[in-house]
């Protein structure tokens, strides 16, 4: 996380808060309703929230930085600690890892299959 002398330093994330707040829940992966949940209101009050018709008061917005894992200042006006793809790059190689997985148990069925094949050819009788 940057210190307080680099914070402005940055190019801040122009978009609006709700896009924002949007953002980040995707990047923790989180429905609306898990997020309504996680802070006790009603899922069409988050949506008020990320559409820009409405915003979260003071303790809600402390709450919504910290269960989307961004700074206060990123939420409000762009500026900090904004959501990472660090989720994003373990889900990527958890698939990854699950499809070579699978390609290896595909090549050992396929393997198994053919086996089963000739030898069920050598017990059959000949017409």
């Amino acid at each position: 996380m940057p210190d307080a002398a680099t914070i402005y330093s940055d190019v801040p994330d122009n978009d609006t808060m709700g896009g924002r707040m949007l953002r980040a829940r995707d990047a923790a992966g989180m429905t609306i309703n898990e997020l309504a949940r996680r802070l006790g209101v009603q899922v069409s009050t988050v949506q008020a929230w990320e559409n820009d018709r409405s915003q979260p008061r003071a303790n809600r917005l402390s709450m919504l930085a910290g269960v989307l894992e961004v700074s206060l200042s990123w939420l409000l006006h762009g500026v900090g600690s904004g959501p990472t793809d660090e989720g994003r790059d373990e889900v990527y190689q958890s698939i990854s890892l699950q499809l070579d997985r699978l390609r290896r148990l595909q090549r050992e069925t396929a393997k198994v299959t053919a086996q089963i094949e000739r030898d069920m050819r050598r017990l059959t009788p000949e017409a």
